[in-house]
């Protein structure tokens, strides 16, 4: 592992050892891979570690590496105010079991992207309060953001709600 002397990252392997992967610090770019398993611990030190304070989930993604496995990865973007530093949370997610536990409870912002990454990506959160669609209508077959969903897919047609 490779922290290049990111503080952020000097203390989650620090404290958590056990559960990060990979870490690297390139150009001040923050990042550390972690188990998908120990994600909601890592994101509460992360938050609550006075060290670090990361109080604002910026942003929560994922990536399809299709022919890898674990073949998503959930991605976290975190961002702290009170310290003014960045860090950049990787957890891998396999195509037969794609899931991985909800961050509502530690950052309730993350309702929202956690909807769009079920829609786009068809990976389910564990706990998370409403996982729905939030930009396909409930109808649509599969999750467009997949590398191997056809882009010439019909789609069954819906009519007007009465």
């Amino acid at each position: 592992m490779d922290d290049c002397g990111s503080p952020v990252l000097r203390r989650l392997l620090e404290a958590l050892p056990d559960a990060v992967e990979e870490t690297h610090a390139r150009l001040g770019d923050a990042t550390a891979r972690v188990g998908r398993s120990r994600i909601v611990e890592v994101l509460q030190l992360l938050r609550d570690d006075p060290e670090l304070e990361f109080e604002m989930l910026t942003d929560l993604t994922a990536v399809d590496y299709l022919g890898e496995e674990p073949r998503f990865e959930v991605v976290y973007h975190l961002y702290s105010v009170a310290k003014n530093h960045r860090v950049r949370i990787k957890a891998r997610v396999a195509e037969d079991a794609p899931e991985i536990e909800s961050a509502v409870a530690l950052w309730p912002s993350a309702n929202w992207m956690e909807r769009e990454v079920w829609d786009l990506y068809g990976i389910h959160f564990r706990n998370h309060p409403d996982l729905r669609r939030i930009l396909l209508y409930e109808q649509f077959d599969g999750h467009p953001l997949r590398k191997d969903y056809p882009k010439e897919k019909r789609q069954p047609l819906v009519g007007p709600r009465n």
